[in-house]
């Protein structure tokens, strides 16, 4: 008898160590022409906001279903809600301008300019203010949330990508794609305070924290996943991921990251302890899921895509079919 307790013992430690395997739960259908970029989830209200086009469309997480959208968002690259602001904010990187969105109503307050391609977007809660980073501008313009008027705009000496904000010491951290860096900025000063090098990782794009271990997971386009300390700015280690990668998430309760591929595959890492980071599933997706956004409440992670064409002349990338995207949804086992 004791002999098997131990086998019991020494499965469910091991199933501990990897964490849950995640599988397929099921997709939302989202009807409209045009691609995507980032979605963000506003975990209080249970919705999630997905970019799509000129909208951002808006999804109830208890019934998987589209409750609503968000429109006049040129070239819209991210919609991040503040809940405790009551407000929503945009990136439109075909005009310049973030929109100031009402919640409740889906309905803009007012739009504020930014500089050239804003794409994602970071709220520094201990302050109210809401960072827009400008891809092209090589630059981030920071909004006070309550005002709506630009408080900075911070040169960052590279062409930013996904960024996460560390209320509890008062930094951003955010990936210069073209550098292969972190610039770290000072919350209070509004300025780049050092730069973190990402070797051997090389063309970092999504961003995820983990703040109570003081890791910083970027994930490159050298299929790489770089984990590095916050307190030193040192790579402590990587993994291995697939070919497209765009976003990053992190589950704290889980110590999982998560890596979302374009080839159609997302990898799981398990952060078994703050120096130690190993792959714990290659999850199996679509073609083109490469941004991700990750449930707190539910452990699921949402990635969209949909079907492809023949390839444009004009850019000669492949072509999104019309009312063909969707919402893959999946969970832990």
């Amino acid at each position: 008898m004791a002999k098997y307790l131990f086998i019991l013992l020494l499965l469910s430690w091991q199933c501990a160590v990897a964490g849950p395997s995640y599988k397929a739960v099921t997709q939302i259908p989202i009807n409209g022409e045009g691609g995507w970029d980032i979605l963000t989830i506003d975990n209080a209200a249970r919705r999630l906001y997905l970019s799509h086009a000129t909208k951002v469309v808006v999804i109830d997480l208890e019934t998987n279903k589209v409750v609503g959208e968000i429109s006049d968002l040129p070239g819209v690259h991210a919609f991040l809600p503040v809940p405790e602001l009551g407000r929503g904010f945009s990136s439109n990187g075909k005009e310049n301008k973030s929109n100031v969105v009402d919640l409740k109503t889906l309905t803009t307050i007012q739009k504020v300019d930014v500089r050239q391609n804003p794409d994602a977007i970071a709220y520094d809660k201990k302050r109210n203010e809401v960072y827009v980073f400008n891809h092209s501008g090589n630059s981030a313009t920071v909004i006070d949330g309550k005002s709506a008027k630009v408080v900075a705009t911070i040169p960052l000496g590279g062409s930013p990508e996904f960024a996460a904000a560390d209320s509890t010491n008062g930094r951003v951290y955010v990936n210069l794609e073209d550098k292969s860096e972190v610039a770290v900025i000072d919350g209070s000063k509004h300025e780049v305070m050092t730069r973190w090098p990402l070797a051997p990782g090389q063309e970092p794009s999504g961003i995820a924290l983990d703040a109570s271990h003081h890791r910083l997971f970027s994930t490159c386009h050298n299929r790489m996943m770089v984990m590095l300390d916050t307190d030193s700015g040192r790579v402590i280690g990587n993994v291995p991921i697939g070919n497209g990668v765009d976003g990053c998430a992190f589950d704290d309760s889980s110590q999982l990251a998560f890596a979302s591929c374009g080839e159609g595959m997302t990898v799981v890492a398990k952060e078994s302890s703050p120096n130690e980071l190993s792959v714990a599933q290659s999850l199996q997706t679509q073609r083109g899921a490469r941004t991700i956004a990750l449930d707190p409440k539910t452990h699921r992670i949402y990635l969209p895509t949909a079907d492809f064409g023949p390839p444009k002349e004009a850019n000669g990338r492949p072509s999104i079919l019309p009312n063909t995207m969707r919402l893959l949804i999946y969970g832990p086992e």
